[in-house]
């Protein structure tokens, strides 16, 4: 008896170290390694001008176009997932010279040369630009365009910071399939178009974000398309990457301060519980003094279009426009630079 009590020790202890052991080593996977900040020890090196701001982070941006002494209009412009300070969908020097626009780009938190922010929000990014204006002295009100993931901040600034804006464009903007104002079915029906591996990447964001990074760096299942560079894009898209695939830019330093508080948390913010809904939203000019444009292909892969055109019919004052037989990469084609700022700048408030 006494060595069946010894023995039934002994393996109640080996059980629970192992099972201690292999705890450990499952939350080991689960967490993402420390960020290589900007200008840290062994850090990338900093090149952008950055500001400073209320947390004491620090925010890496660029200037474009007339100098703004001289500028009739200043735009600030958000870049999408995986994107940085130096990828800017609406820009031709000749229109912004002939408009005489002055833009600012920026890397949003934990891109390019911008520290992570680990307690980013929708609000958080809202007040960063606000920061950003105040510091670059861009004057009281200021136009914004987000593309794509950066869309989905134009929203946050549209809830937070209204009373700075002059206008704003939303150039395909990601949509949350959780925000509670869309029909079950209708966003139900969007949510299955996406491939297999996107639905369970999304839920992974949605229900259990701190598993994203696990998700989406394991091998036993496929992770998110477009983390994998292979996102559900439309023939038109991949012809433009084709014809574009020269251009591409400074795409190394995108990520280089980490990809989990770049790219990993776009993607828990953006299909997390959000503070708010952006149906629910007033409209940021009762007088007419600005407008709001929403552009969106119908062919858009990534971003469902028929969950665009609901949210258009659910706020009336949305300047809607839909491009047919376009995709995600729409900003990109001949024209539309033109169009967009035009659009935005020029049309009757």
């Amino acid at each position: 008896m006494a060595h069946f009590n010894f023995f039934s020790r002994m393996f109640k202890t080996i059980t629970a170290v192992l099972l201690i052991g292999f705890i450990a080593c499952a939350y080991q996977t689960t967490r993402p390694p420390p960020p290589n900040i900007c200008g840290s020890t062994g850090g990338p090196p900093v090149t952008a001008p950055r500001i400073k701001l209320r947390d004491g982070r620090y925010l890496a941006y660029k200037e474009h176009g007339v100098p703004k002494e001289t500028a009739k209009y200043i735009i600030i412009y958000l870049h999408g997932f995986g994107s940085s300070r130096h990828e800017i969908a609406v820009t031709t020097w000749e229109i912004v010279e002939e408009l005489r626009v002055h833009f600012v780009t920026f890397d949003r938190p934990g891109y390019g040369e911008s520290d992570p922010d680990p307690k980013r929000t929708m609000k958080s990014t809202a007040l960063d630009i606000e920061e950003l204006a105040d510091k670059l002295a861009l004057g009281s009100k200021f136009y914004i365009i987000g593309n794509s993931m950066g869309g989905q901040v134009v929203w946050g600034c549209l809830k937070y910071i209204p009373h700075r804006l002059a206008g704003a464009a939303l150039l395909c903007p990601v949509i949350n399939y959780w925000w509670p104002t869309f029909p079950a079915n209708l966003s139900e029906e969007a949510y299955r178009q996406q491939f297999p591996q996107d639905q369970w990447a999304l839920r992974v964001a949605h229900y259990a974000p701190w598993l994203t990074y696990w998700w989406n760096t394991q091998t036993l299942f496929p992770a998110s398309s477009v983390m994998a560079g292979k996102p559900k894009f439309s023939q038109k898209d991949i012809d433009f990457m084709s014809k574009v695939a020269g251009r591409q830019k400074r795409k190394a330093n995108v990520t280089q301060q980490g990809d989990f508080e770049s790219r990993h948390r776009d993607m828990m913010i953006g299909f997390g519980r959000w503070e708010f809904d952006p149906m629910d939203l007033k409209n940021p000019f009762p007088g007419n003094e600005g407008s709001v444009h929403v552009w969106q292909g119908d062919e858009d892969g990534l971003v469902p279009v028929t969950l665009q055109r609901y949210i258009a019919g659910k706020l009336p004052w949305i300047h809607y426009h839909e491009l047919p037989g376009a995709g995600h990469l729409f900003p990109g084609a001949d024209g539309m630079t033109e169009a967009i700022l035009k659009t935005l700048l020029l049309s009757e408030k």
